[in-house]
């Protein structure tokens, strides 16, 4: 499959501390890759590396085998970037504030209109910024990356704060846009959404990969993990390990009648995450 995003060796520093530090990986076309991590790890820093916001100290940047310092006007266009730090016009309604860089970008109304539908905003396009809801500020934002129908979609944090419905709508236009055949680079500190979404992760801890993979083949490598959780009769719960040294005591508490419910506990991406950090993902 061809790369579209190229990293190797990406080191970047902000005086003397060192926010990422050696990392190395690439992307597919047609993938939803994952960058994992805990606030401040060094996801947002990339991004603005793979897209030319920032220049790094050492190591290759490259989008679709061009330097992502020297990205051009038209190599720009086919990119889609949302992060959460973009403003929003207070005082604009929703198809104001996309006009303002369709302008730049050259896109027709009915790109703004697109966009706005795609999201599932086209009803509130005259609603003013300042009373839309935060899911809403969001889609407004994903809309934004829209307009140019962008082949490489970098998506920072996009369901951030948002409440569980509004999250999987922005995880549905994400699967519908993979179906189209477009690439999506997306961070988040969130376990689940990378486990639901992503083809290939990295994950990353004080700017230094701690594992990459599968999000299947990253929880089988610490299958190790795997409990048994035993809740008793008497309300309370036991973990003994998944193995044949368990078998004895399951057995005397199912012979005497204590066991109630018997389940295994499988690692997950937060489990792994914490074996090898020592802390969670929303840290």
């Amino acid at each position: 499959m061809e790369v579209t995003i190229y990293a190797d060796n990406i080191v970047k520093s902000f005086g003397s501390k060192k926010v990422l530090d050696g990392l190395s990986f690439h992307v597919h076309m047609g993938q939803i890759f994952g960058l994992l991590g805990p606030s401040g790890a060094g996801k947002t820093t990339l991004i603005k590396i793979l897209t030319g916001q920032l220049h790094h100290d050492l190591g290759t940047a490259q989008i679709n085998g061009v330097d992502a310092a020297n990205l051009t006007g038209e190599d720009n266009k086919k990119l889609g970037i949302m992060m959460d730090n973009f403003g929003i016009y207070e005082r604009l309604n929703c198809y104001e504030n996309l006009k303002i860089f369709a302008e730049i970008y050259g896109v027709k109304n009915d790109g703004i209109l697109n966009a706005l539908k795609k999201v599932g905003l086209e009803s509130a396009k005259k609603t003013s910024a300042a009373n839309l809801s935060k899911g809403m500020r969001s889609r407004l934002r994903l809309a934004r990356v829209f307009m140019t129908d962008p082949d490489i979609l970098f998506l920072d944090e996009p369901t951030s704060g948002l409440d569980p419905a509004t999250s999987d709508e922005i995880h549905n236009i994400m699967l519908a846009e993979k179906d189209r055949g477009k690439t999506i680079f997306l961070t988040t500190h969130t376990m689940s959404e990378a486990e639901k979404l992503c083809d290939d992760i990295v994950m990353i801890n004080d700017g230094k990969i701690v594992e990459k993979g599968t999000p299947q083949e990253i929880c089988r490598r610490y299958n190790h993990q795997r409990m048994l959780k035993i809740h008793l009769s008497d309300g309370s719960d036991i973990q003994l390990p998944h193995n044949e040294n368990a078998s004895d005591k399951v057995a005397e508490l199912i012979k005497n009648g204590r066991a109630e419910t018997i389940h295994t506990t499988e690692p997950n991406l937060e489990t792994v995450f914490m074996e090898l950090t020592g802390k969670g993902l929303a840290v």
